[in-house]
């Protein structure tokens, strides 16, 4: 059997563009940072305001860290931070525990809900990514760590923007859990009629999202430039300097690639070239392990 750098090729984007995708049989989203919502902006900054009604302090850096579980799993990790555990210490006396985790829950949820809409914006080349995908003969599906509530503001926004997968699970629908485990993509899986999981592939902007998919059997690609990873709103991005801009790409690429992306790119509009060359691969026997 060939390894994968044996099979893979460098396919022109026009290649791309002409490809036929068999085997491959579905292409699984992430939401926000992969789709949706340029840098990832919607979550990281409703974690911030809500641990300040608590009198608590964290910085939109901390708040991006562990990014990509499900929204009562990352509070609870960011209590686990030292510094931030500390200040909580301070403040109330004691460590936090899970019902202080369930409070900001509490309180993130209605201000998520109120925000998620206006980080809604396609991120560019993806609602013609999924034309691509479907003309192909592709199935589309998606998972987010978002809850289902917040998830019912942003689809139909989504939706009218060009933003509609055929399956869309929700970060509290599973009950074995969430990422890094393979249920949410697995979910999309059973849903869509996917006879083989390694005819899918995993599109994420996150760690815990490319574990979910190499957990999951399949193939991964890792986002930077549009994810949580570099982090950049879009006038950010439009004003960093290149020196800036290209050191924080590598460092998100390095942490995707370490997490066991096969492939790491900038964002869904150059997709349809690397999907040319994975279904090259699994033509020439290749597999995702």
């Amino acid at each position: 059997m060939n390894t994968i750098n044996d099979a893979f090729t460098q396919a022109s984007q026009d290649d791309a563009l002409q490809a036929d995708l068999s085997p491959l049989q579905a292409v699984i989203f992430d939401w926000a940072g992969t789709l949706v919502d340029f840098g990832s902006l919607a979550p990281t900054q409703i974690f911030v305001e809500a641990f300040a009604t608590f009198g608590i302090t964290i910085t939109l850096a901390e708040a991006r860290g562990p990014m990509g579980l499900s929204k009562w799993q990352h509070i609870h990790q960011l209590l686990q931070e030292e510094s931030i555990r500390a200040q909580w210490q301070n403040a109330f006396g004691r460590a936090p525990g899970d019902s202080d985790v369930d409070a900001i829950y509490a309180r993130f949820m209605p201000m998520q809900i109120a925000k998620v809409g206006e980080f809604s914006a396609p991120i560019d080349g993806a609602p013609e990514l999924l034309q691509w995908l479907r003309a192909r003969g592709l199935k589309v599906g998606s998972c987010s760590g978002y809850p289902r509530e917040v998830l019912n503001q942003l689809l139909p926004q989504a939706a009218a923007a060009g933003i509609a997968p055929d399956h869309v699970v929700a970060g509290d629908e599973m009950a074995a859990g969430g990422r890094p485990g393979p249920y949410m993509a697995l979910a999309n899986v059973l849903a869509l009629g996917i006879s083989n999981v390694r005819a899918c592939v995993k599109v994420d902007d996150t760690v815990p999202g490319i574990e979910e998919g190499r957990n999951a059997g399949m193939w991964t690609v890792g986002l930077t430039l549009s994810g949580n990873e570099v982090g950049y709103s879009l006038a950010e991005w439009a004003s960093a300097p290149a020196e800036e801009i290209e050191a924080r790409v590598a460092a998100a690429e390095a942490k995707l690639h370490k997490a066991g992306a096969h492939f790491v790119i900038r964002s869904v509009k150059d997709l349809p070239q690397v999907l040319t060359q994975i279904a090259a691969a699994m033509r020439e026997g290749v597999r995702p392990e």
